[in-house]
């Protein structure tokens, strides 16, 4: 039956029926005591069994009044037992079993009891002995039934098990990563905000000290006094996403945006890195994460300038554009393309970051000297 499985089950059930029709169609042809009437009980109970899968209990009630028609009018042998036995299988198969016995019994019964009375040619040994192989048959019918029945509600708990078993691989891979995201806030906690604490008290008292004696405060010293403050605020709210488990990634940083670049420039100013911001384009609204990573990028490669090209000057340009933002950070350090400075942590933080959003990045030593990063960021989704 597998040529069947797809084809629409109405259209299976109806060749089915009409097999059945054909066969006992033809079987009341060669009966001699057959008739009009036996061959109207003969379609009526093989067009029965169209039902058999919607409403199971039809085909058993009608197919069974309908051959018995046939059986005792005509007495056509075990053919007018075809549809029953059919009708049987389908109501046993959807869960019925008292009326399937009783139309076996009424079914049998009659028929022996009709096959005893008027057989003038069979010995009664016989017609029981018939009788008996075509109970088998029934029973047969009911027991095939009761097993694809069990193996159906098998399968169906089998597929409910995998359901279940997924859904909750789901529930364990979500708890385990918010546990360790719980244990990674624990730890930056424990390691960091001690740490810029510190930095951060220290630097206010050295500048209060400062002040209280009427001498200049370094800069160097206000930006680390503004530096660790701003860190306190980014970690801060690094640690709050970390701890709500339902919050998107990079919600709560919202001071890590381009609206504070002109911050994140002076902040370098301080330092006495000499840098200039250019800005072109119209600017526009950008995606959060979009935001977030250019604000992140320029933030590492003036970091990067400060720490590894000391006495260069920097030169942060923004261009926003229609279909991606472009930020390029350059340098006139000593970096060169015949020795290329090492790549670290931060610049593989950058590529991480714009490897996500779908755009590209060049970070390398430019010809003239000195160091160039440049990140085109897609405004679209990443694909």
């Amino acid at each position: 039956m597998t040529f069947l499985r797809g084809w629409h089950p109405l259209a299976v059930d109806s060749a089915l029926a009409a097999v059945v029709a054909v066969m006992l169609a033809a079987t009341v042809l060669v009966t001699p005591q057959a008739g009009a009437l036996d061959l109207a009980a003969v379609l009526v109970g093989s067009i029965s069994l169209v039902a058999w899968r919607r409403a199971p209990l039809v085909p058993l009630v009608v197919g069974t009044v309908s051959m018995l028609v046939f059986s005792v009018h005509a007495q056509p042998g075990p053919p007018a037992a075809f549809p029953v036995l059919m009708a049987v299988f389908a109501a046993v198969w959807a869960g019925h079993l008292l009326l399937p016995a009783l139309a076996s019994a009424v079914f049998l019964g009659v028929s022996l009891a009709i096959n005893l009375a008027t057989a003038t040619g069979q010995s009664p040994k016989d017609i029981v002995q018939g009788t008996t192989l075509l109970l088998g048959w029934f029973l047969a019918s009911g027991v095939t039934a009761t097993v694809a029945r069990q193996r159906q509600a098998y399968l169906e708990q089998v597929e409910q098990r995998a359901a279940e078993a997924e859904r909750t691989r789901e529930e364990v891979a979500r708890r385990r990563a918010g546990e360790e995201r719980l244990r990674i806030a624990r730890e930056l906690h424990d390691s960091l905000t001690h740490s810029i604490s510190v930095i951060k008290v220290q630097a206010g008292v050295a500048v209060h000290l400062a002040r209280k004696r009427g001498e200049d405060v370094p800069g160097a010293l206000l930006a680390i006094q503004e530096a660790s403050g701003d860190a306190m605020r980014e970690l801060r709210a690094t640690l709050e996403v970390l701890r709500d488990t339902d919050a998107p990634d990079g919600s709560g940083a919202q001071d890590s945006r381009l609206d504070r670049l002109d911050d994140l420039v002076e902040r370098a100013r301080s330092t006495g890195l000499a840098a200039t911001v250019t800005i072109s384009g119209v600017r526009h609204e950008l995606p959060p994460e979009v935001d977030r990573a250019a604000y992140r990028i320029v933030q590492e490669a003036l970091t990067n300038v400060s720490r590894h090209a000391g006495g260069a000057a920097a030169s942060v340009c923004v261009d926003f554009g229609g279909d991606e933002l472009v930020v390029q950070v350059d340098d006139d350090g000593l970096a060169s393309r015949d020795a290329p400075p090492v790549p670290g942590v931060g610049l593989l933080g950058m590529r991480e970051r714009v490897t996500a959003l779908g755009g590209r990045l060049r970070a390398e030593p430019r010809p003239e000297g000195g160091f160039t990063v440049r990140a085109e960021l897609p405004l679209g989704e990443p694909t």
